[in-house]
C-alpha cells in the first residue's frame, strides 16, 4: 500500500510543503547561482525516469562555461568553481528537483537519475533501477555516494525497487542527512564528480552485500 499509493501522496505533500518554505533559500540561490555562474543559474538536462521515460531534471549550476582556446569545455574538475563545490557538498543544488517531485517525474527517494545515453549501457539486471520513480536521494546516495562503484551502486538501486517500506525511506533520509553533514562521498577516486559509465565488462560483479 505505501508503496503504490502512500508514497507518491507523501512526495506531493512534502515537496509542495518544501518548495513554499524554502522559496526565500531558493530565490537567495537563484540570485547567486545567476552571479557566480555568470547567467543562467539553472542546469536541466534530459533523464530517464519511471519505465526509461525521459522527463527534464532541473537543478542547480554546479560548473560554469568556461571553454578553452578551441571552444571546447575545460575538464568537470576546473569548471567546478568554488561555489559550485559549496553546491555540491552541502547537496543544495538538488533543491529544484522538488518540481520535478511535484509534478510526479521523481520521488524524494529513489534510484538517482542518470544519463539518457546509459540506458542501452546496462544490464538486465541494472534496467530494474527504473522500475520505479527515480529519486531526489537514494539508498546509494546515502551509502557510498559518488566514492562507490557503478556496478555496486546499480546493486543498491535494484535491491532498493525490491525493498521499499515507509521505515527505510525514512532511515535513508536520516543516512542522507548524516552524508550531507560530513561531506562524504562527493567525488569518485577518480573525477571530481562521478566516472562515466561506460557498460559493465564481463566477469565484473557487484561487491556490495544487501543488509538483509
Amino acid at each position: 500500500m505505501y508503496k503504490n499509493f502512500f508514497k507518491r501522496l507523501i512526495d506531493f505533500v512534502l515537496s509542495l510543503a518544501g518548495i513554499v518554505i524554502l522559496s526565500p533559500l531558493l530565490l537567495i540561490l537563484i540570485i547567486l547561482g545567476a552571479i557566480f555562474m555568470g547567467g543562467n543559474p539553472f542546469f536541466t538536462q534530459r533523464r530517464p525516469g519511471k519505465n526509461e521515460k525521459i522527463f527534464k531534471l532541473i537543478k542547480f549550476r554546479t560548473m560554469d562555461n568556461r571553454r578553452d582556446a578551441d571552444g571546447n569545455l575545460l575538464p568537470d574538475d576546473v569548471r567546478l568553481n568554488k561555489y559550485g563545490r559549496f553546491l555540491r557538498s552541502t547537496s543544495l543544488d538538488e533543491l529544484p528537483e522538488l518540481f520535478n517531485i511535484l509534478v510526479g517525474q521523481m520521488a524524494i527517494i529513489g534510484p538517482r537519475p542518470l544519463l539518457v545515453e546509459y540506458l542501452d549501457r546496462y544490464n538486465e539486471f541494472q534496467k530494474h533501477r527504473h522500475d520505479v520513480r527515480p529519486g531526489l536521494t537514494g539508498y546509494a546516495q546515502a551509502h557510498g555516494r559518488n566514492s562507490v562503484s557503478w556496478e555496486d551502486k546499480f546493486a543498491m538501486d535494484v535491491w532498493y525497487t525490491e525493498h521499499i517500506t515507509f521505515l527505510g525511506d525514512v532511515r535513508i533520509i536520516i543516512d542522507t542527512v548524516k552524508t550531507v553533514v560530513k561531506k562524504e562521498g562527493i567525488s569518485s577516486a577518480t573525477s571530481a564528480t562521478m566516472e562515466y559509465f561506460q557498460g559493465t565488462p564481463e566477469g565484473v560483479e557487484a561487491t556490495w552485500q544487501p543488509p538483509y
